[in-house]
């Protein structure tokens, strides 16, 4: 189990962003009666999808550190700096950007800011997954 961790950590991170982000969200705004209530609903979610992001964050750089002399220092190097920037946009999103989407301010310039960042964290994530998928026991790369 310990040596799938990794994988299943970095797994719940990419497909959790995946299915709040591009398919419960979209959903809300589609069948909810109104774009506020799917907004407060979808302002709930994304901030589970925070604390999400950052406990497998977490467990994926304690597992990098355990396991050092597993992966080359160069690949474990890039892994990090994916997941780190991964958990710095998290943190971003929700104490930065959310507010002022929550305060209605500009919203179109936050909305949109919101959108692509949360992409490239999509994109982390998947970084940090696509080599732990391919290697065997799930060790970090």
């Amino acid at each position: 189990m310990s040596e799938r961790l990794p994988v299943y950590a970095a797994a719940l991170w990419w497909g959790s962003l995946s299915v709040i982000g591009f398919m419960a969200v979209p959903l809300l705004f589609a069948n909810l009666p109104s774009k506020a209530l799917a907004g407060h609903a979808a302002a709930h979610l994304f901030a589970a999808q925070t604390w999400v992001s950052l406990a497998c964050g977490v467990v994926l750089l304690l597992v990098y550190k355990q396991n050092r002399a597993l992966a080359p220092a160069n690949q474990a190097r890039i892994a990090i700096t994916f997941l780190v920037f991964g958990m710095l946009l998290a943190l971003l999103l929700e104490y930065a950007v959310a507010p002022r989407i929550v305060a209605r301010q500009n919203l179109r310039l936050w909305h949109s800011l919101g959108a692509a960042l949360y992409v490239v964290q999509w994109l982390s994530a998947a970084l940090v997954l696509w080599p732990l998928a391919g290697r065997r026991g799930g060790a970090p790369a």
